[in-house]
């Protein structure tokens, strides 16, 4: 029990200081001074530059004030500007020459026909791309849940051999967290892969496989890096010009080497990891080993639906006439509408192309989920998300029955009794039993009133520490703004 308090302190001293006088903290070689957890790593911005409003995905942890129809950041307005703008010139244009040259008008029951068509094919379009981003959102949740478990066999039931020495115990501590980065290490890698970056010399990336041997790994790496984007191709590439969008793929067909598929070369040496765990006996029940086993082929899945949902996007046939339709309604609404509302078409036919393209162009911005813009997934925090995880698996070692069970701190007759595992040690299982059809029936209603006290308690005391923090903050506000006077 005083080893674990003092890893404990060890742990906790870590990040938070860069030297000790504590003889149970040891320095650590090649320290990060100014360390901060995985969590802290991506601070929340309080506002927006105006480059953020086009650059994706959204920041989970923002929270805007700004009712919905007024936000921009996460709209598709910035990509409509174009569209709409070219509209707006077509309607004017028809408008005058109606109005002083010649007039030029249809009947209105074109307008019914080729709006229910309309209706159809975006709804088809919203669909059929809502249904890719669903998917993909599972997939990430399932690899989320899947490392979590195999991190969890991997640190906890696979056991350290300090029996045998403190060099071997010590090997397979280093080997567990190899193996605990190769975790991470896959997420990582599968977000590259789905977002066509077949380089491995990322800041987020390479400090996790540099120690594999890897196809891309060998790979020229400075042809596999992208070249910086001129002013007017970001521009253009912001507002959604399509002659400024380059071929994703373009970094991989540059290349000449073969670049292999990092994501599954990692789960390549995971499972040479579980291999060699599994033989050496540290992890001996049969029952681990098979969730062990059965974790790396959920990974291979995930990998192959990813890729999946990656590459079969929806027809070329249906994107192109779904296109080709809205423009066709669009451009011939003036000609159906004039009739009625005179100067008012410009306004009219500007305002059912902010409908019509918002919804078509919502469909085709998340069609691919695992991309960087606004309404992506935000694979980023998904795989910092799972680090984190993984760095508050490893802070502590495996715990034992001995670390939370016969602690003082143990109320296991909680709300009944306040009395600790030791006295309650101390009596027959009779009496204990017997305590618990009390719990259960004579004290139902003492019971139920103890756990709302509680309940009560812990957040009147959460609601008291903010309040006392804002009071603080205030006084500080004021004496600072006292001394600015003086």
């Amino acid at each position: 029990m005083e080893g674990n308090k003092n890893l404990r302190l060890e742990v906790t001293d870590y990040g938070s200081s860069t030297s000790s006088n504590n003889p149970n903290v040891l320095a650590s070689p090649g320290r990060v001074v100014n360390f901060t957890p995985l969590a802290l790593r991506a601070p929340t911005h309080t506002s927006l530059d105006i480059e953020d409003l086009f650059v994706g995905p959204r920041d989970m942890n923002h929270h805007s004030k700004w009712p919905f129809f007024l936000r921009i950041h996460g709209s598709v307005l910035p990509k409509m500007i174009l569209p709409l703008a070219f509209v707006a010139g077509w309607a004017t244009l028809f408008t005058c020459i109606n109005k002083f040259v010649y007039e030029l008008v249809f009947d209105s029951v074109l307008l019914t026909i080729t709006g229910f068509v309309v209706s159809l094919a975006l709804s088809f379009r919203s669909t059929t791309a809502y249904e890719r981003y669903s998917e993909g959102r599972k997939y990430w949740a399932q690899l989320i849940v899947t490392s979590r478990n195999l991190a969890r066999i991997i640190w906890i039931h696979t056991k350290e051999r300090h029996a045998s020495g403190e060099e071997q115990g010590k090997a397979d501590l280093l080997g567990k967290l190899t193996a605990l980065n190769l975790v991470n290490a896959f997420a990582v890698a599968l977000k590259h892969r789905l977002r066509f970056e077949p380089s491995t010399d990322y800041p987020d990336l390479q400090p996790l496989i540099g120690n594999l041997h890897t196809l891309a790994g060998e790979a020229d790496q400075a042809k596999l890096q992208p070249k910086k984007v001129g002013s007017w191709k970001a521009a253009g590439e912001y507002l959604g010009v399509t002659f400024a969008h380059s071929n994703p793929r373009k970094l991989i067909k540059r290349s000449r080497d073969n670049l292999g598929n990092l994501p599954l070369e990692v789960l390549n040496y995971l499972g040479a990891y579980l291999d060699e765990v599994c033989a050496s006996g540290q992890l001996s029940l049969p029952i681990h080993q098979a969730n062990a086993m059965n974790s790396i082929v959920q990974l291979a899945d995930i990998l192959t639906g990813t890729e999946r949902v990656l590459n079969t996007p929806v027809p070329i046939a249906y994107s192109i006439s779904i296109s080709q339709i809205t423009w066709v309604y669009i451009l011939t609404l003036p000609f159906q509408i004039y009739s009625k509302l005179g100067w008012v078409t410009i306004f009219g036919v500007v305002l059912a192309a902010y409908i019509i393209l918002g919804l078509a162009a919502i469909g085709y911005e998340i069609e691919n989920p695992f991309g960087v813009d606004v309404n992506d997934l935000p694979l980023d925090a998904y795989c910092r998300e799972l680090a984190s995880d993984i760095d508050i698996l490893t802070s502590m070692p495996a715990p034992t029955t001995e670390n939370f069970v016969t602690t003082a701190q143990n109320k296991v007759l909680f709300p009944l009794s306040m009395s600790d595992y030791e006295l309650w040690n101390d009596r027959s299982v009779a009496e204990i039993r017997s305590a618990l059809r009390a719990k259960a029936t004579t004290a139902a209603t003492s019971v139920d009133f103890e756990r709302a006290k509680a309940q009560s308690e812990s957040t009147q005391e959460s609601m008291d520490t903010r309040a006392a923090a804002g009071a603080e903050k205030e006084t500080k506000s004021k004496d600072i703004m006292a001394a600015e006077a003086v």
